[in-house]
This record gives C-alpha cells, sequence and structure tokens, in this order.
C-alpha cells in the first residue's frame, strides 16, 4: 500500500512538473522577440577631444551594427566642453550628419551653449537642443536606458 501511495505522490509530482515547464514555455514564446530585445541607450561626451567623440560616434554605430536599428534607441548628449563637437566647423560634421541620418538622436545642452555664448547658427544645423545635458542624462537613465560614457 505503501508503494502506491509512493507512486501516484511521484507521478503527480511529475505532472506538475511537465505542466510548469509547459507553462513556462508558452509564456516564454508569448513574449515578442523585437519587444524583448530593443535596447536604448544614451551616451554622454562632456570632453573636448576629438578621439572621444570619434569613440562615442563608433560606440553608436556598433550598437546599430550589433542589434540592428531597429531595436536600438541611440541618443548621444553634448554639454561642456563636449559641445565643440557639434559646433559648425567640427572635424566630425559628416560623422554627426551620417549617424543622424541612420536614426540616432543628437542632442547640445542649451546651457553650455548659453554659458559659452553659442546660438543655433554657431552649430551644426542638423542636431536637436535640450535645456540641460545632465537632466537629459538623469531622465534617459530614470527611463531605463543604458549609460556609456566613453
Amino acid at each position: 500500500m505503501k508503494k502506491i501511495i509512493q507512486f501516484r505522490t511521484i507521478t503527480a509530482l511529475l505532472a506538475i512538473t511537465l505542466s510548469l515547464a509547459s507553462f513556462c514555455a508558452e509564456a516564454a514564446d508569448a513574449v515578442s522577440p523585437a519587444a524583448a530585445a530593443h535596447e536604448k541607450v544614451v551616451i554622454q561626451v562632456s570632453d573636448s577631444i576629438p578621439g572621444k567623440w570619434n569613440l562615442a560616434l563608433n560606440n553608436a554605430r556598433n550598437l546599430q551594427e550589433a542589434l540592428g536599428k531597429d531595436n536600438v534607441d541611440v541618443e548621444i548628449v553634448i554639454y561642456g566642453p563636449g559641445i565643440d563637437m557639434l559646433k559648425f566647423e567640427s572635424e566630425v560634421g559628416a560623422r554627426i550628419d551620417k549617424a543622424l541620418a541612420d536614426g540616432v538622436k543628437i542632442v547640445a545642452c542649451e546651457n553650455t551653449m548659453k554659458s559659452m555664448k553659442l546660438t543655433k547658427p554657431d552649430m551644426l544645423s542638423s542636431i536637436g537642443y535640450v535645456p540641460a545635458g545632465v537632466v537629459e542624462l538623469v531622465r534617459k537613465q530614470k527611463e531605463g536606458w543604458a549609460y556609456i560614457r566613453p
């Protein structure tokens, strides 16, 4: 009699385990791969060093190539001395235009521009603007964006 009870208990536990495994597999399949794989990355540039500018642009391009442009949102936030990257005569201007064409959002800090007495005509025409670069970084991180500072 004891063996019959043990057999029934083991059989019931096995059935529960298989049901749970099946349920977990179905739940995993229900999540859209595109939704699960979508990433959001914000990149900070606050240095007036062309090597850092190129590294930030390389990071953005590499993210898009590795994950697919449709699977990642990339924003580069530029403030402080890094604002030189976005001036009209910037040596990376062509790369910035390419990144923007590829869907990377590139924004300048208006607080920095104001303190450096820069106006929008001083800047590359295709970029965007945010009132405060550091506030943009804080908000993006609160929204779950990954943060990179090359």
